[in-house]
């Protein structure tokens, strides 16, 4: 059997925030790749404003390095679960993954989930420690962790038999020491172990062409992008090629444009080979895993499998009394084709129409998949409104069954009481529990995935900003009865429109937590904070104080009022209740309620108490 010994095909895989961006930069740097006057971004892959702001890898990039006489191709990788379609399919175009683990935090929900996606493709292993120059670096129990992770997965002996290396991402320096004290002044010795340990593709350029799309990109100028690995065989510039569907049936069309991947740009060439990952142009009806081949010799790979969507939203145009004043985009048909263009590259997403020509169902892989894509939209001078998520409930062998989170938590012993019971409440069974000695607890929970909706804000407030939380979907498990999770509290909702006074704020503080600043613009039925009760009751906060001639004589003491709780769009999303709505757009989140007029509200909560 013949390799091509000068390619090598890998993905960084590891858990929000252990370093992988940090060190594919790293690897970019020293191969050399970078012009000596170039200015680089620190994190260069992660190339969208999101991912910058939140330090969080969204969308799976390739790049390409040179190292001696051998072409190294590098997948960074999503390290959310939400993100997880596209680290599976990732997981088809590589050869081996560098697993990046944190000195100090070690194995994490997450290092679970991409670990067992790689581990069921069979791929090889190589376990990168990063931070080892932090002081509280733990090197050597971190990797008992990972053993005892690969175990659990059930991974072949092969596998447990990983080569470790422990590096600094951020200073660039890298060794097969676990002493920090003993690192090499380069990445040398990473280099040398992908090279070493990471099979070679097997050479079989000679055979028909089989071609896998992955990963899908977008552009105006040549429309759809797939983005995927040659299997087999060769491919090239204006060959014609039939094009196998996933739902059986075969186009035919010409190859128009190649690109390779080189450091971060893409460059075009002629011709790719068996074990290239290459982009492809010149199909405009193109989706992930089908299959390109001759036309002659039709010759299928099995169907890559993209993980379903657990959640989704309903999102409609914008109707309250400030539509249209600070978006471009506010028309159904303009949201409509926004959400069509996503669904272009996003795999995982899936937007049907309802009764309503104005409102759509968006489902997707979880919060953060479909906050973001919120996000996005806003930024693009959108203007839209969007219901609570809902988890999606499916059945399972006839029962009807609900997403299930593994969720992670570090917090100081002191509040382990307060989150054991209010992940009780919200139906979530323990699993583990490690005391690390320092004073801090590791709890491990199963928790129905809607009782997770919300949570956050609760934990913060429950650990006082020191605990830790991250879960995963685990899998589907039998609908649980009763009510898991969701607001306990009821909310302050505007009776006027105008805008919020100092004086009216000061009226209502007593009554619970505001939401919005004095000067701000408000309508009637907008929520404007959150009641200390479990029920909602109406306010004027745009009360303004009565002036009369006669002085007081206590005269007005400066008053100072309480600080606003400003939302971000994630927490306002996790807010919503049933009857509520979140209002997004360009300039503005809001919370409203769906009827905003305070006498149909009361009729319709009559009503649904009735036929309750």
């Amino acid at each position: 059997m013949k390799l091509r010994n000068d390619l090598r095909n890998i993905a960084i895989i590891a858990h929000v925030d252990h370093g992988k961006t940090t060190l594919v930069d790293e690897l970019l740097k020293q191969s050399g790749i970078y012009r000596e006057n170039e200015t680089v971004s620190e994190r260069a892959m992660d190339s969208n404003d999101l991912e910058r702001e939140r330090g969080i890898t969204i969308l799976a990039k390739n790049t390409a390095i040179q190292y001696k006489d051998s072409r190294i191709n590098i997948l960074d990788t999503p390290g959310h679960a939400d993100f997880g379609g596209e680290v599976e399919r990732i997981m088809k175009m590589v050869d081996g993954v560098l697993l990046v683990v944190d000195a100090y935090e070690g194995c994490m929900p997450q290092t679970r989930f991409v670990l067992k996606k790689a581990l069921e493709q069979n791929l090889t292993p190589i376990v990168v420690v990063n931070k080892i120059d932090k002081p509280s670096a733990r090197p050597e129990e971190v990797i008992d962790e990972v053993l005892e992770l690969f175990i659990e997965l059930d991974a072949n002996d092969e596998q447990l038999e990983f080569p470790v290396v422990y590096a600094s991402a951020i200073n660039g320096t890298a060794s097969t020491d676990p002493d920090p004290e003993k690192q090499d002044e380069n990445m040398q010795c990473l280099y040398e172990s992908i090279i070493e340990h990471i099979p070679a593709p097997v050479d079989n350029s000679e055979d028909p062409l089989q071609f896998q799309v992955a990963l899908l990109d977008y552009n105006d100028y040549v429309g759809r992008i797939g983005i995927g690995r040659v299997f087999r065989g060769t491919m090239k510039v204006g060959q014609q090629v039939a094009l196998m569907k996933l739902d059986g049936s075969v186009k035919q069309f010409r190859v128009t444009k190649i690109f390779g991947f080189f450091g971060l740009k893409r460059e075009e060439i002629q011709e790719a080979k068996a074990g290239d990952l290459i982009a492809v142009s010149g199909m405009e009806d193109i989706n992930v895993g089908e299959t390109v081949c001759p036309v002659e010799h039709q010759d299928q790979l099995p169907v890559l499998r993209i993980d379903e969507p657990t959640l989704q939203m309903t999102f409609l145009v914008n109707n309250s009394p400030f539509a249209g004043r600070e978006g471009k985009f506010v028309t159904s048909r303009k949201i409509e084709e926004r959400l069509l263009a996503q669904l272009q590259t996003d795999v995982s997403l899936r937007v049907e129409p309802t009764d309503s020509p104005d409102a759509w169902t968006v489902s997707g892989r979880g919060e953060l998949h479909l906050s973001i894509l919120i996000e996005n939209m806003r930024r693009e001078g959108y203007e839209l409104q969007v219901s609570k998520p809902q988890v999606i409930i499916k059945e399972v062998d006839g029962v009807k069954s609900e997403p299930v989170e593994r969720v992670q938590i570090d917090i100081p012993e002191e509040y382990m009481g307060g989150v054991i019971e209010s992940l009780g409440q919200r139906k979530g069974e323990m699993l583990d529990m490690v005391n690390n000695g320092n004073g801090q607890v590791r709890l491990m929970f199963m928790v129905p995935a809607r009782g997770l909706i919300g949570y956050s804000t609760e934990f913060m407030t429950l650990t006082r900003g020191y605990g830790i939380i991250n879960h995963t979907f685990d899998g589907y498990q039998p609908l649980q009865k009763g009510r898991v999770g969701g607001r306990r509290q009821g909310v302050l909702v505007s009776m006027e429109t105008g805008k919020a006074s100092q004086y009216g704020i000061m009226q209502v503080e007593d009554r619970g937590i505001i939401f919005v600043e004095s000067g701000t613009e408000i309508y009637g039925g907008m929520i404007v904070g959150e009641h200390t009760r479990e029920n909602d009751i109406t306010v004027n906060i745009t009360k303004l104080k009565q002036a009369t001639n006669v002085r007081s004589a206590n005269k007005d003491q400066t008053v100072t009022i309480k600080k606003a709780r400003i939302m971000t769009l994630e927490e306002s999303l996790e807010y919503l209740n049933d009857d509520e709505y979140c209002e997004v757009t360009p300039e503005s989140i809001r919370l409203r309620k769906k009827i905003l007029d305070k006498n149909e509200r009361e009729r319709a909560e009559k009503k649904s108490k009735v036929s309750q």
